[in-house]
């Protein structure tokens, strides 16, 4: 087998020519428009990536501003659930104090009714109690209870001051002997028993149911009490001022 060197050369030369023409004529352009295409996409991309960042900037800047806002909403709502808390706390005190207030009236007052119902209801029973004791003591006036209201007349009659004796003794009127009925015999007796005590004065017989039984002494501006009528008095006062 022989080799045609000069075959080869050609072919060489040929391939020579070939890659000399196609990068003359095609591999040039191709590869400025590749780095036409590879500027463009450069520019692009970067175009991209700029606008890439402005969108997260802005997407960070809304979820900043979305995260203020959820901050200050929550902040709003608890400032105004603790402003409803304390409106609220503030209405339920003073409700509360209105209800004590009222409450502590009525209790005064529901006291105050009590305490006038009950002193009521004492001094009703004790005017029936009084009404009760007179009628008893009417039934039991005699001569022997008037005896004894006389005698006890007497005494107080022997302790009488000087001035007050003396008063009786110059009062121009006289001095009246207060009895529940007519003494009727025993007038004069009496008349004589009271002005031996009492001395030289002027008496005149007066009668008075209310006495119940017993004797007063009594002139312009003194009386005597010595009856029934003047105890049950002292009972009355004294239940009233101890009610």
């Amino acid at each position: 087998m022989t080799i045609d060197f000069w075959g080869l050369g050609l072919q060489a030369v040929n391939v020579l020519i070939l890659v000399w023409l196609l990068s003359r004529l095609f591999w040039r352009p191709v590869a400025a428009a590749i780095a036409t295409r590879q500027d463009t996409a450069l520019t692009l991309i970067n175009t991209a990536k700029a606008t890439q960042a402005k969108a997260d900037a802005a997407l960070a800047e809304v979820t900043q501003t979305r995260a203020d806002i959820s901050s200050e909403r929550t902040a709003v709502l608890v400032a105004a659930r603790k402003e409803a808390e304390a409106a609220t706390s503030a209405t339920l005190a003073d409700a509360q104090a209105k209800a004590d207030a009222l409450l502590a009236a009525a209790k005064t007052e529901i006291a105050t009714e009590t305490e006038t119902a009950r002193k009521a209801n004492a001094a009703q029973a004790t005017d029936l109690s009084l009404d009760i004791a007179t009628r008893l003591l009417g039934q039991l006036n005699s001569p022997t209870v008037q005896a004894a209201f006389l005698s006890q007349l007497l005494l107080s009659i022997a302790e009488m001051p000087a001035a007050d004796r003396a008063a009786l003794k110059t009062d121009p009127n006289g001095v009246r002997i207060a009895t529940p009925t007519d003494p009727g015999a025993e007038k004069a007796v009496m008349e004589k028993t009271i002005r031996d005590s009492l001395g030289d004065v002027a008496l005149h017989f007066v009668t008075d149911p209310d006495l119940i039984a017993g004797v007063e002494l009594r002139s312009a501006h003194f009386v005597l009490h010595n009856s029934w009528q003047a105890d049950l008095s002292q009972v009355r006062k004294a239940v009233k001022h101890a009610a």
